[in-house]
């Protein structure tokens, strides 16, 4: 039993929540990185023995289960690996990310409104469990800018990669001559920041703004003011959530939001010193589009940091953007890019 696992046994372990819910999140990020490893280390044992009997008994059938075997310990190495790269000291965290559209009207509403629905299709895929904490719908068609809680070990160590501009090209539905167009919209990753993190906002700071939800919601949009806007006066920061019925439960969801916001600003002003700051500067850039989603008059997806491509367009816009995260990483980490097993 580790360390923390002994605070968790203890007695007395919930009669402080703050400190409790701290130790649970640090095992809850410590499992992520050991349960891989003891499944991997299971598994190799499994196999070995399995392996002696086939062996001695000249069993054709339990050498077919170890060759079975084999590669699924091979690609749960892979994902080991790939975990890895995971290394930054943000990178454990869960994630905010959000998608704003760029100039172009509809056409990139609605392009910012297929992002949010890859992204969502990736969330779910992966059992990272995500919340809606703002979402603006656009008067046509698409949306005016979305944000999402996503509450996951490692969400923002896997998401931090889609930070910056995407470009569509397309032969756009709106335009009754069928014509090819470009769209942009940019997506924000920033580390979410829990309450384990010590974050001061002086409450003489912020105005808090209290209005009527606009979007889905049920029977409560329109009737009450339930969604909340907070503004942080010194820096200008600007956070909302409508999503949920209660005005104090999306009061907490925007403080979490500005928290985040903040800590990352913090975080910010000490990178600048670095020449690594520089280069982050130009990904997020309007303007310097990090990939290419082109779907006529061929289609193809390019990552243009990594070049790492691929020509099922509609894969990847349904969700499949694990090859992408994965060679950014090792990009990043300056290893030799390589395909995730399939």
């Amino acid at each position: 039993m580790t360390e923390l696992e002994a605070k968790q046994a203890a007695p007395d372990f919930w009669s402080v929540p703050g400190q409790a819910n701290q130790v649970v999140q640090q095992l809850r990020r410590l499992r992520t990185w050991t349960n891989p490893v003891v499944a991997a280390e299971s598994k190799a044992e499994e196999l070995a023995v399995l392996a002696e009997l086939a062996a001695e008994e000249e069993d054709a059938e339990a050498a077919g289960e170890v060759a079975t075997g084999v590669r699924e310990l091979e690609e749960l190495i892979a994902q080991l690996d790939f975990q890895f790269l995971l290394n930054g000291p943000e990178d454990g965290r869960g994630a905010i990310l959000e998608i704003h559209p760029g100039a172009g009207g509809i056409e990139s509403q609605d392009w910012a409104e297929m992002l949010l629905r890859m992204y969502v299709r990736y969330l779910d895929r992966h059992g990272m469990k995500h919340t809606t904490l703002d979402l603006q719908p656009a008067e046509e068609a698409g949306l005016k800018s979305v944000s999402l809680e996503v509450d996951h070990p490692f969400a923002y160590g896997y998401l931090k990669s889609e930070t910056g501009v995407h470009r569509l090209v397309r032969i756009s539905p709106f335009d009754a001559q069928a014509r090819r167009h470009t769209s942009f919209a940019s997506v924000f990753v920033l580390p979410l920041v829990s309450d384990e993190v010590e974050v001061e906002i002086n409450p003489a700071d912020l105005r808090v703004d209290t209005y009527r939800s606009q979007g889905a919601g049920g029977q409560h949009v329109n009737k009450t003011d339930s969604a909340v806007r907070i503004t942080h006066l010194p820096t200008g920061i600007v956070v909302s959530s409508q999503q949920e019925r209660s005005q104090h439960r999306n009061r907490e969801l925007a403080m979490t939001m500005l928290r985040t916001k903040l800590y990352m600003r913090a975080l910010e002003e000490k990178m600048k010193e670095r020449q690594a700051a520089e280069d982050s500067k130009l990904e997020i850039a309007w303007g310097s589009q990090i990939r290419n989603y082109v779907l006529q008059p061929y289609t193809k997806v390019k990552d243009v940091r990594t070049e790492h491509e691929t020509s099922n367009a509609q894969a990847v816009l349904d969700g499949a953007i694990d090859e992408f995260i994965d060679a950014y990483l090792r990009h990043k980490s300056g290893e030799v890019v390589r395909r995730a097993p399939e």
